[in-house]
């Protein structure tokens, strides 16, 4: 089923309803989004000669041309590879080349960096730039008709970090987003075409797919202007949308219930904020439950199964008469209703309730594979279950806790950094002997980057600004090292294996 059917089935019914708004704007009615997506989607497959399994890549801050742009590449067939706009130059042109795409759909803050790729990227050949006359020409094109799309055909390469350095395009196919849009209503809220979905985190990861469940149901799309979490600026939007439900990391929220405009405003059209992505404390919990009230919902997942695995309601937050709310609010809820999750031993035998072993799940809103990386693919869906790499465990209710991450990924204001990409980039400089990156608390952001870096031997050791430098001219600058340690060794087993777990222990022990 292509998502695109949707734009069109509200243009026939509520065609002067608002679908897109521009922060307190409305930007499009669903007639207009429809006539939008019908004529970029035209555009693109023939003024660019597109055809259906194609890719378009999309590299702009959240804005409302992202939202037209990506139903327009869904109703001809194609496939949206939404790229994180936050990544560095060179991490973006991967993508671009491991997708395939040769069109890329981008805005003026990332047009320089894009556009320089062609040329350099051996697929991409066009780079379109949207507000501006290339898109206006796509705008203005004749319409193309709804493609019928194969329900396992690709819709999303969802890319996310990978621990060699590289990261691995998730395949999320028509039946993976149906999936997951309808195990929304089933487990995390219901939607009337009254409500409206405010979209504060990026519309390449979370945000984007939880849009998916409001655009089916008609509501508004709100884009605010920051770009981003602004307490005056939610709280205006609050005022003049009905029905507002959102997505956060847990440092976003965190934020907001300590920010005088949210706490002093009226919250009435609030509906629900959706968080997960990174452990939420008690203490910010409650916090939270405080200022906003019941509106909370946690979930549980990750981009290979989209935003599905286990969650917390709203019903279950507001229980706090409960004996044991403390315990599940620790916990990352339970199974949601398309997914079968267990706990495994490394055999991938069951485990009994209380063993603490690896996660693993499987439905039908689980990829069937990594893009283009068929090893890759075969290791995480042995056996046909999903196996994500965290290690937790169930209680006798059924609830799920997270008891470790595994691949040591740093989640970091809701994004996710893998220590060993930061390792490679500083391992680089020659004064560099041995490094070892891991996450430490931090009260703003959940979790903050530390090297620990042993110089070597007979050289001058590098300097912080020196090392800072390596990272900004290679990876995003969201994942580099907050603070450098310089050490004479790190700690290491018997074998010879780096332990971390040393490191953050010292990091969490001073933090207290």
């Amino acid at each position: 089923m292509n998502p695109a059917i949707w734009v069109e089935r509200h243009a026939s019914r509520r065609p002067d309803a608002p679908a897109i708004a521009d922060g307190e704007i409305v930007h499009a009615t669903w007639s207009q989004l429809a006539e939008t997506v019908a004529n970029v989607s035209g555009g693109l497959t023939r003024d660019h000669g597109l055809a259906p399994g194609d890719r378009v890549a999309i590299v702009m801050t959240n804005r409302p041309e992202y939202l037209e742009a990506k139903f327009a590449i869904w109703r001809a067939g194609l496939v949206a590879v939404p790229v994180n706009a936050r990544l560095h130059r060179e991490e973006i042109a991967y993508i671009i080349e491991h997708s395939g795409s040769t069109v890329v759909i981008t805005d003026e803050d990332h047009v320089e960096d894009v556009g320089s790729l062609v040329g350099q990227v051996e697929c991409l050949k066009t780079v379109i730039v949207a507000p501006g006359p290339q898109w206006d020409s796509l705008v203005a094109a004749a319409p193309a008709p709804l493609v019928d799309v194969a329900i396992d055909a690709p819709a999303w390469l969802f890319y996310t970090s990978g621990t060699t350095g590289r990261p691995k395009g998730a395949t999320l196919t028509h039946r993976n987003l149906l999936a997951m849009t309808l195990s929304y209503f089933a487990d995390i809220d219901s939607i009337e075409p009254t409500d409206s979905v405010l979209h504060a985190a990026p519309l390449s990861h979370g945000s984007g797919l939880y849009g998916l469940p409001h655009v089916a149901r008609g509501a508004v799309s709100v884009i605010p202007h920051s770009g981003g979490v602004d307490g005056e600026e939610i709280a205006s939007l609050l005022r003049r949308w009905k029905g507002v439900t959102f997505f956060a990391a847990p440092t976003m929220v965190k934020r907001l219930t300590g920010d005088p405009a949210i706490v002093g405003s009226d919250l009435s059209n609030l509906k629900t904020i959706i968080y997960g992505g990174a452990p939420m404390y008690l203490a910010d919990l409650e916090e939270a439950l405080a200022v906003f009230g019941p509106k909370l919902a946690q979930i549980y997942g990750q981009g290979e199964t989209p935003m599905t695995i286990t969650g917390l309601s709203k019903a279950e937050h507001a229980d706090q008469a409960s004996p044991r709310w403390r315990e599940r609010m620790q916990s990352v809820g339970l199974p949601r209703r398309d997914v079968e999750v267990r706990v495994v031993d490394e055999n991938d035998n069951q485990l009994p309730v209380g063993e603490i072993g690896e996660v693993v799940v499987r439905g039908d809103v689980v990829m069937p594979g990594y893009w283009n990386q068929p090893e890759a693919s075969a290791e995480t869906l042995r056996g046909g279950w999903l196996h994500t790499g965290d290690m937790g465990s169930f209680d006798e209710e059924g609830y799920l806790t997270l008891r470790d991450r595994s691949k040591d990924l740093i989640i970091s204001g809701g994004m996710n950094i893998y220590p060993r990409e930061v390792e490679e980039i500083l391992l680089q400089h020659d004064a560099v002997e041995a490094v070892a990156v891991v996450g430490r608390p931090d009260p703003e952001w959940g979790e903050a980057v530390v090297a620990f870096v042993v110089a070597q031997v007979g050289v001058s050791a590098p300097t912080p600004e020196q090392l800072d430098q390596l990272c900004l001219d290679r990876i995003a600058r969201f994942k580099r090292p907050k603070e450098y340690r310089f050490v004479g060794s790190l700690p290491t087993n018997n074998y010879g294996k780096v332990v971390k777990r040393e490191l953050r222990e010292m990091l969490q022990a001073e933090s207290t």
